[in-house]
C-alpha cells in the first residue's frame, strides 16, 4: 500500500485521540485520495472539519454496532483502521453488554462488511489488557483479536486481509491517568493504587506510526507488538506533581499490578523483528512463506512491564507529558 494517493481509507473511532492523531499524520504525510472519519460524535466531526480543512477528508456519522451503516460506510474503501472501542475499565465493568456490543459485535460488523465490500486491508487496534485479561474490557479485546485474525479464514480467496496491533497505555489519550493526576495535584494529593505498579507507555505519535508501519508489513493474520518502554506509576506522579503528597488506595477491581504485551504461550509462535514482535497465527492457512525474517523467541519468554530492558525515568516522563500537550 505504498501509493496512498490512490487509496480510500476509513478510520473507525476517528474522532477519538488515536483517530485525530492518525488523521493529522496521514493528511500531512500520506495524502490519500479519501480519508473517511467514521464515528458517532457529530460535534467532534464538526470540530475536526474546522481544524483540518483538507479536500481528501470526509466524515461519516455512524456506529460500529450498526451493521447496515458499516456496510454503507465501506463502499469503495481500500483500507480500514479499526480504532473504535469502549475502553474505560470501570465503565465496561459496570456496563458489560455495552462493551460487548461495541468491542465484539462492532468488530464482527467491520469484518463482515470489509469482506463483502472488497476492502483490501483491515488493521485493528488492541491493548495489553487483552493478554491474560482480568477485566471485561481486556476480555472483549481478546475476543476481538481472535475475530480479526480468524477473519482471514472467512475472507478466503476474496483478497481481504486482517491483522492487529497490540500496545500499552498511550500518553495524551482520553482516559489517560495524566489528566487525573493533574486534577488531583491541584488539591495537593495524588492517589496511587499500588507503589509497585508498572505500565507500558508510548505516545500517540508513536502509536500512529507503528500502525502505519504495520499496514505496510502485514500479509494477513499477524499480531504486531512494538517494543516500548515501561514506567513506574510513582515516577509518573512525581514527574507531574513533584511537590504533591501521594496516598496509596489499593488496586481497583479489574486492575493488574503489571501489564503483559506478549504471553509465554504466544511467544512460541512469535518472532523478534528488532524493534517489534510479530505473533503469527496457528492456522493451516498460514504459510511459512509469509515469515519475514526475525528470530524465534527463547522458551519461557514473556514481555511484561516490570521485566523490560527499556524504562522511562522521571525526566523522560516529564518531557513526554509536556510533548503531549504541545
Amino acid at each position: 500500500m505504498s501509493d496512498w494517493s490512490q487509496l480510500s481509507v476509513l478510520v473507525t473511532g476517528g474522532t477519538g485521540s488515536f483517530g485525530q492523531k492518525f488523521v493529522e499524520i496521514v493528511l500531512k504525510e500520506k495524502t490519500p485520495r479519501r480519508l473517511i472519519v467514521f464515528s458517532r460524535d457529530e460535534l467532534k466531526q464538526h470540530d475536526m472539519a474546522g481544524r483540518f480543512k483538507h479536500p481528501s477528508l470526509r466524515f461519516f456519522l455512524g456506529d460500529v454496532r450498526d451493521r447496515e451503516r458499516v456496510r454503507r460506510a465501506l463502499v469503495g474503501v481500500d483500507l480500514v483502521v479499526h480504532a473504535a472501542a469502549l475502553k474505560q475499565v470501570p465503565a465496561c465493568e459496570y456496563n458489560p453488554m455495552e462493551a460487548v456490543r461495541t468491542n465484539i459485535e462492532g468488530g464482527a460488523n467491520i469484518i463482515d462488511a470489509a469482506i463483502d465490500r472488497g476492502v483490501k486491508k483491515v488493521l485493528a487496534l488492541s491493548t495489553d489488557k487483552a493478554v491474560s485479561p482480568v477485566n471485561l474490557y481486556g476480555a472483549t479485546k481478546l475476543v476481538a483479536e481472535k475475530l480479526v485474525i480468524q477473519g482471514n479464514t472467512y475472507a478466503g480467496a476474496t483478497g481481504t486481509r486482517f491483522a492487529c496491533v497490540r500496545y500499552g497505555n498511550v500518553i495524551g489519550s482520553r482516559g489517560s491517568v495524566v489528566p487525573a493526576f493533574r486534577e488531583q495535584a491541584r488539591r495537593g494529593e495524588i492517589t496511587i493504587t499500588d507503589e509497585r505498579m508498572t505500565r507500558f507507555w508510548l505516545s500517540l505519535d508513536q502509536g500512529v506510526r507503528f500502525v502505519l508501519a504495520s499496514i505496510e508489513r502485514m500479509k494477513g493474520g499477524e499480531l504486531f507488538v512494538p517494543k516500548i518502554p515501561s514506567m513506574r506509576v510513582t515516577d509518573l506522579a512525581a514527574a507531574i506533581a513533584p511537590s504533591a503528597r501521594t496516598r496509596v488506595v489499593g488496586i481497583r477491581p479489574g486492575e493488574k499490578l503489571h501489564e503483559m504485551l506478549l504471553s509465554e504461550d504466544e511467544a512460541r509462535h512469535a518472532r523478534d523483528m528488532g524493534d517489534h514482535y510479530v505473533v503469527y497465527p496457528e492456522f493451516e492457512w498460514w504459510s511459512e512463506e509469509h515469515l519475514n525474517g526475525g528470530k524465534p523467541l527463547p522458551d519461557g519468554f514473556r514481555y511484561v512491564s516490570n521485566d523490560n530492558p527499556k524504562w522511562l525515568n522521571r525526566d523522560d516522563l516529564a518531557r513526554l507529558v509536556r510533548d503531549s500537550d504541545a
